[in-house]
């Protein structure tokens, strides 16, 4: 039995499939982890879904903000980006089995002893909040407000948490963090334009995972979206986003005891521009 957290797919199936192939994936057996942006901007979004969902409970699966864009455009509440590849998806016959699958993925997840996000975590939030305002999502994503929810999901503000906010900018400012987030200030001030290295903050930001005094410190993090990044290692922070579609490779990280653990990586065909 093995465990592998795995970056960003962003509709790179092939790469996938050599990927799992290397490690010998057995869905009986083993279990995959996957850090969000499942899909978008790589040519094979509909069967990097069909083979996720094929896999049942052995793929676990994080919404990005790539994901969450879909859904938005196959509702009507967002217009295709011109660099969009999710045509293979909206026009499929099982196009609605797909999209309701991904709806009830998760926002946040806590397994072998990892805190799991797409993008980050404020520096006010403990790790149980951050699973808990996770949730608050989920149950809109998988209730009868979804149309209501993404209609509205989008815009930079607020763009700090306040514990009094509710409705469309509580979720709001839930999504930007645990999809969107790269820098923020100390008092958790989110810039959700900035994508460039460590090197490259905002004036008064610093990474989410960097802030001073952060209530996860301590608790090991894993997430994807910052390819700029890439693989980042720290006792308390693993970052999977190796930018497959952006010409890089898509990593996977086996989960030791020893708490060593193993990272296999597999190159991508891709070579488009570097995007969010």
């Amino acid at each position: 039995m093995a465990h592998y957290l795995i970056g960003d797919l962003q509709g790179c199936d092939a790469p996938l499939a050599r990927l799992l192939a290397r490690i010998a994936f057995s869905p009986s057996r083993d279990t995959l982890y996957f850090l969000g942006d499942l899909v978008n901007r790589g040519p094979a979004s509909a069967a990097v879904l069909r083979r996720l969902m094929g896999y049942g409970d052995a793929a676990r699966c994080l919404l990005g903000n790539h994901d969450l864009s879909l859904l938005a455009v196959a509702h009507g509440h967002r217009a295709p980006h011109r660099n969009d590849t999710m045509d293979d998806i909206l026009q499929a016959a099982d196009r609605e089995a797909m999209l309701d699958w991904l709806r009830h993925r998760a926002m946040a997840l806590q397994a072998h002893g990892i805190l799991m996000v797409h993008g980050g975590v404020l520096p006010s939030w403990d790790a149980a909040q951050t699973l808990a305002l996770a949730g608050e999502v989920e149950a809109v994503l998988r209730g009868p407000q979804l149309a209501t929810f993404l209609a509205n999901m989008w815009g930079n503000q607020p763009d700090h948490w306040d514990d009094a906010l509710t409705g469309t900018d509580r979720l709001r400012v839930i999504v930007n963090a645990l999809t969107r987030l790269r820098f923020c200030t100390p008092a958790g001030v989110m810039d959700l334009k900035a994508s460039g290295r460590l090197d490259q903050a905002p004036r008064g930001m610093k990474a989410w995972f960097d802030v001073p005094g952060r209530r996860t410190a301590g608790v090991p993090i894993a997430f994807g979206h910052w390819s700029t990044l890439g693989y980042l290692r720290r006792p308390d922070l693993i970052a999977l986003d190796t930018g497959c579609v952006w010409g890089g490779c898509l990593s996977a990280l086996r989960l030791t005891d020893d708490g060593r653990h193993e990272l296999v990586q597999e190159q991508c065909e891709q070579a488009q521009a570097p995007g969010e």
